[in-house]
């Protein structure tokens, strides 16, 4: 099924710094199974370190296994939890959180207290503030704007299932946000629910909630209806 499949959402992962990670997969939520292992192997291949020349600032924690690359900038009180790999001209902006698992390439930023979790952030993506980004992989210059929300876990904490003409696939994962395919983005205050596929250069509008396949090179928006009524003057204190 090729709506399904790697190369149906990245065209861009021979740019990718980490694009290892992506080796021998077929279904993109196989690279997710993959991150601690290939952390791991990039860790003894390069020394745990942060670039001299990045820029870190006041009241920041970083811990466990990390490599940040060249000419990258994190901001006051941003907490990086390792085993974490960030790459060159990264921006983090202050109170974000980089949960372990998480890998993100060159030019990506995450903005004012958004929280990355086990994710790809591919190549030139970024995330806005109050953000929560789960057990997913964006695409190269993708945005997702302030304030959403990509889900990771069903309530009933079974595997994460998507349906795709008609046809129901089991991902075999139950932890599992989104896959949000190159140069798609994501308005202010959407909600996905876990396994949403989202293909490339399509726009979702602000406060929509997506779930399941949506194909590649649309634009979705939300139905807007809200009632009008008289309101009396009031002087608040």
């Amino acid at each position: 099924m090729k709506e399904l499949k790697l190369d149906y959402y990245f065209k861009n992962m021979e740019e990718f710094t980490f694009k290892e990670v992506f080796k021998d997969c077929i279904y993109p939520w196989e690279a997710l199974k993959n991150i601690n292992e290939y952390i791991k192997s990039f860790m003894n291949n390069e020394d745990m370190q942060i670039n001299k020349a990045s820029e870190i600032g006041d009241f920041c924690s970083i811990t466990g296994n990390y490599y940040i690359g060249e000419g990258t900038k994190i901001h006051s009180n941003v907490t990086i939890q390792g085993p974490v790999l960030i790459g060159k001209n990264v921006e983090i902006q202050s109170g974000a959180l980089i949960r372990p698992g998480t890998i993100i390439g060159d030019g990506a930023s995450v903005g004012h207290a958004s929280e990355v979790k086990h994710a790809i952030l591919q190549n030139k993506s970024k995330v806005a503030s109050l953000a929560f980004v789960g057990d997913s992989i964006l695409g190269k210059s993708t945005r997702i704007g302030s304030g959403t929300i990509l889900a990771n876990r069903r309530f009933d904490q079974k595997n994460i299932t998507v349906k795709v003409n008609g046809e129901k696939v089991d991902t075999g994962v139950d932890f599992f946000g989104g896959i949000i395919g190159d140069n798609t983005r994501f308005g202010a205050n959407v909600a996905s629910l876990p396994g949403a596929f989202v293909g490339p250069y399509t726009w979702i509008l602000p406060t929509l909630q997506v779930r399941g396949f949506i194909p590649a090179e649309k634009r979705l928006f939300p139905k807007a209806e809200y009632i009008m009524t008289d309101n009396e003057k009031v002087e608040l204190k």
